[in-house]
Order: structure tokens, then C-alpha cells, then sequence
């Protein structure tokens, strides 16, 4: 599958890329473990407002899946709506010139999308794709206020933004963020947001599944996503995915589609509670997020393909590529350079091989760049390798910055 660009607006472009045929639950165009194109949809039908019914339920992160208790779906839009804000942007289209050779003002287009508050000093998260480009950003509360919000930070990477606005304490209802690594398929979720313009609308559904990884708008991989059906459509980008409990677990930032379509088809993707947790700490510190970067191309390998290749270990994740002038590279460690196809996959062979990083085994690709983004550019890591005849040693990386963009 593809991931699939579409325009939230008449006369927005279309592409495509990645991993899966997804949209962006926004209506703006342009918008770890992380490091990973979007939709931006004009669907032709509303998204229903979903009936205060209790559903059957396990409470999240629970270690027990026996018994049941209720979510109270009116009782956690009560409590969460007033902390769910709608985002309206302002951008300037396109300029040039008349026949004439006089320059055109590119008109004013507004978009909107979705957001939520987290303190009592004005912070509110949403998707960066929902702010990319605006000149001009206004949020809504409940009590239909309209302010004007500045950005403290963006993090492409993994489509969030923080914006903040200027307004009493007493009128901020702040959402809380639970620990999105407690969540479990099955588990019972309430998304709140903006479909379409229809303030505030809530919809329910489950946790569907967990760990898919899709593309953010710069092309980086974002991590550890959690899945949901839960109805969530063009203007509901950067609403909260609610637990059972009243607390947010992810943002909902986008939506897989149809052959091409625009509308929910009933798989959408939200960006993990830990995740944003994380980012908004460095965004209010820094109004940036530095990640470490090593600069390889992995390739996980199984211990059958192993043997029929002949690996000298069958635990670790094959080196593809190294970056020119990338850490790796300074560090010296080796490409893949024959390539070699077995039961249709293509590997990379007569490189190194990573098998472990600070002492700790990995056998993943995912591990292995958790691992990496557990460390701060400038900090040193030790990988063990094994090279192409056999041979373990240990090699100190010197981590630099994650390019905005990744890099071929």
C-alpha cells in the first residue's frame, strides 16, 4: 500500500508514498522511537455524533482481561469536550503574475483541524500538518471564544505541534495524557474532535491494533501508532483518542482510505500519548526535538534466511547501506555489497551486521533504533558487530542530528 496525499481543499495536489494508503484527518494541507504524506480530504458526508451508550470494556492497561466494566461515553465527553479546541488556520495561496507581467496576491485560504489542551498555562497539542504553512492561527472553546494562538514548537517527525494562547487559567480545561504502553488491543477508545466543522463531535470505537508504523509529512517513520476504528475524519487531526478512563492516548492524525478515497473507511492512526508526551517536554524546553542519528539503512533477518545465507550469526539486523559522511561512516562501519534474493525479499550482504548497542543485544530493527533514540546528539554509543568473515568488535559511534528531511 501506498501512503496517499489528499488535498483537504479543491485544487490541492495529490501524491503518494510510504508504507499504506492513508489520509490526514485535517482540513490543512501541509499537516521514535520515531524518525517516518497525507489527506487532507473534502469528504461529502458528516461523520455521525455517537449515542451516550455504555460499551462493554476492560479498563486500559489493565492485567487482567476477565470481568468487564463500562465506558460512559457521555460522561467522558462531559468531562473532555470543553478541553478539545478547534484550530482555524490562515495561508496565503499561491502567487505570480498576470498576463501583463503584474504580480497576483495568492488569496487567503483558511483550513481547520483539531487540538486539545494539556495545562492551566495555555499549551495546546495538535498535528503539525494542521498548522504547516499558516500565517495566521486561531483557536475555538466551547464557549465559542476565538483567540489567537502563536506556535512554541513543531516537530515534523512525528506530526505534532504546541501551540500556546493567551487566556485565564480558570477558562483552560486541561486534558491529562495516560501511558499509551499500557494500551491493549480491545481496549475502548472515544475521539473527540472537529470532522468537517461539526464542533466537538465524539465518536467510539476500539483500540484496533497497535504498533503500525506510518509516514510523517517530512517522510520520517512515526513508531509504536495506535490503530482505531473509531470514526474520525477530514478536521478531527489533532483531537484526542480518549481511553476509558478520560485520559488521552493519542492524537488522531490520520486515516487510511479506500482506492483513493477521501472518506473513513474505519482504520484510523493516532500518535501515542508517550510519544507526545515526550515531544511537548523538548518543544517547551527548546521549541525543538533533537534525535540522535546514527545514518544506516537496516534490514532485519530471520534465523532460517540466516542459515540458507550463511550469515556468521543469525541474531541482529543487517547493515544495508552507511550515509556518506554519516556517523557510521566516521565510525567505519560497512555496507552491504552484493545483493542476494531469497523467497522474493532482496538483502544486502558483505556488510556488517549490528547485534548489540551499550552492551544490550538487539535483534530488530525497531530495537535497535529505540536504542538510538533513547540517546541526545553528541552522545556516544558502542555497537558490537560482526563484519562479513565472521569477526566481533566493538565500534564507539559518536551520534549526530537527524536531518529534517531523511537523507539518500
Amino acid at each position: 500500500m501506498s501512503l496517499s496525499e489528499v488535498p483537504e481543499r479543491p485544487g490541492a495536489s495529490r501524491t503518494s508514498s510510504g508504507r499504506l494508503a492513508l489520509a490526514a484527518a485535517s482540513l490543512l494541507g501541509g499537516g521514535a522511537a520515531l524518525a517516518g504524506a497525507w489527506a487532507l480530504g473534502a469528504f461529502d458526508e458528516p461523520a455521525p455524533v455517537v449515542a451516550a451508550t455504555p460499551i462493554p470494556t476492560q479498563q486500559a492497561g489493565s492485567p487482567a482481561r476477565t470481568g468487564s466494566t463500562t465506558i460512559d461515553v457521555a460522561e467522558i465527553y462531559r468531562r473532555n469536550a470543553p478541553g478539545v479546541v478547534q484550530v482555524t488556520t490562515t495561508s496565503s495561496g499561491p502567487s505570480g503574475v498576470d498576463v501583463f507581467g503584474n504580480p497576483i496576491q495568492g488569496q487567503a485560504q483558511q483550513a481547520l483541524g483539531s487540538g486539545f489542551v494539556i495545562d492551566k498555562d495555555g499549551h495546546i497539542v495538535t498535528n503539525y500538518h494542521v498548522v504547516r504553512g499558516a500565517s495566521r492561527i486561531e483557536v475555538s472553546f466551547s464557549n465559542r471564544d476565538t483567540v489567537k494562538a502563536k506556535v512554541v514548537g513543531i516537530d515534523p517527525s512525528t506530526d505534532l505541534a504546541l501551540l500556546e494562547v493567551d487566556v485565564p487559567a480558570k477558562a483552560l480545561t486541561p486534558l491529562s495524557l495516560a501511558d499509551s504502553d499500557a494500551v491493549q488491543v480491545g481496549d475502548p477508545v472515544v475521539a473527540i474532535g472537529n470532522p468537517f466543522g461539526l464542533e466537538r463531535t465524539v465518536t467510539a470505537g476500539i483500540v484496533s491494533a497497535l504498533q503500525r508504523e506510518v509516514r510523517a509529512p517530512n517522510d520520517y517513520a512515526i513508531d509504536h501508532v495506535i490503530q482505531t476504528d473509531a470514526p474520525i475524519n477530514s478536521g478531527n487531526s489533532g483531537g484526542p483518542l480518549i481511553d476509558a478512563q478520560g485520559r488521552v492516548i493519542g492524537v488522531n492524525s490520520q486515516i487510511e482510505t479506500a482506492n483513493g478515497g477521501g472518506g473513513n473507511v474505519g482504520i484510523g492512526f493516532a500518535v501515542p500519548s508517550n510519544t507526545v508526551s515526550s515531544v511537548v517536554a523538548q518543544l517547551l524546553e527548546d521549541g525543538r526535538v533533537d534525535r540522535a542519528f546514527l545514518g544506516v539503512t537496516l534490514q532485519e533477518i530471520s534465523p532460517d534466511v540466516a542459515a540458507v545465507l550463511r550469515l556468521p550469526t543469525d541474531k541482529g539486523v543487517l547493515v544495508g547501506t552507511v550515509k556518506p559522511g554519516s556517523p557510521a561512516a566516521k565510525a567505519g562501519l560497512k555496507g552491504g555489497s552484493t545483493q542476494v534474493v531469497v523467497a522474493g525479499e532482496s538483502y544486502q550482504l558483505g556488510g556488517d551486521m549490528i547485534v548489540a548497542i551499550d552492551g544490550k543485544a538487539v535483534a530488530t530493527i525497531d530495537a535497535l533504533r529505540g536504542a538510538i533514540t533513547a540517546h541526545k546528539p553528541g552522545d556516544r554509543a558502542r555497537l558490537t558487530v560482526v563484519d562479513a568473515d565472521g569477526k566481533r568488535k566493538r565500534v564507539a559511534v559518536e551520534l549526530g542530528r537527524m536531518p529534517d528531511t531523511p537523507t539518500s
